[in-house]
């Protein structure tokens, strides 16, 4: 699969986005993280990430490390105090403080480009045809997805998936044909479930490419993804013309 692919995953999606990610699917008490679980999961994604062949940077496996170094120091017996010496600091602190800055900073952009989108509706003029106005009004109210969302959805899906029984080459199975097949799909329903993307496929390598051929097709703005609520079901829809043209022309 190395000569495969290769997709970068966006630059303001990083390591603590991840772990945030994991935190709320997992309903973990963000002052109180289990150490070892979270540090198990977070790896798990990685070792996704490498197999799909996707850019990791650098940070990624900085944070990975951080982890292991928390993991390992709470680990440690506790050492014998004189009555004196002052408690031990926490060894999650830091990144427990880490964690809230960031998403207080996520929460923060998050009103504001509601804001931004809000005031763009307030001065949009009327759509020019009748038809144009009944297609953005029939898009679902769902909820963005992010490549987390779907890398989780992904390895649940990968989990299900049988083991390699034969060798799948290039010229039978690339993420360009898939793409087209998505596309068709697209053009024939309003929209699709994410697993049912990956119903007629038997291997693990045609899972992977079904995976990147999703990817880069919300990459191009192609399709898009959406979630009936918080870690709730993905939907893949297709967008609408003109916001299509505006995301392949960016």
């Amino acid at each position: 699969m190395e000569d495969l692919y290769n997709i970068k995953l966006p630059a303001f999606e990083g390591p603590l986005d991840l772990l945030l990610h994991l935190i709320r699917e997992n309903k973990i008490d963000i002052y109180d993280i289990p150490i070892s679980f979270i540090t198990r999961q977070y790896l798990d994604y990685i070792e996704i990430m490498k197999e799909l062949n996707l850019e990791i940077a650098g940070e990624f496996l900085v944070m990975a490390a951080t982890l292991i170094h928390i993991k390992s120091r709470m680990l440690l017996p506790p050492e014998e105090k004189d009555e004196a010496d002052i408690e031990e600091v926490d060894p999650r602190l830091e990144l427990v403080q880490r964690l809230l800055e960031y998403r207080a900073y996520k929460d923060a952009a998050s009103i504001l480009r509601e804001r931004e989108e809000e005031s763009l509706l307030v001065f949009s003029r009327e759509p020019a045809k009748e038809e144009e106005e009944t297609e953005e009004l029939s898009e679902p109210s769902l909820f963005d997805v992010n490549i987390f969302d779907l890398l989780g959805a992904f390895k649940k899906m990968l989990e299900s998936a049988p083991p390699e029984v034969r060798t799948i080459t290039r010229e039978t199975l690339t993420v360009k044909d898939k793409m087209f097949l998505i596309v068709d799909l697209l053009e024939n329903t309003e929209s699709i479930r994410f697993e049912e993307l990956f119903r007629e496929t038997a291997t693990r390598t045609q899972f992977i490419v079904t995976f990147l051929a999703l990817l880069e097709l919300l990459r191009l703005g192609l399709a898009r993804a959406y979630q009936e609520k918080e870690f709730g079901n993905i939907w893949i829809i297709k967008p609408r013309k003109e916001a299509a043209e505006a995301e392949a022309r960016g």
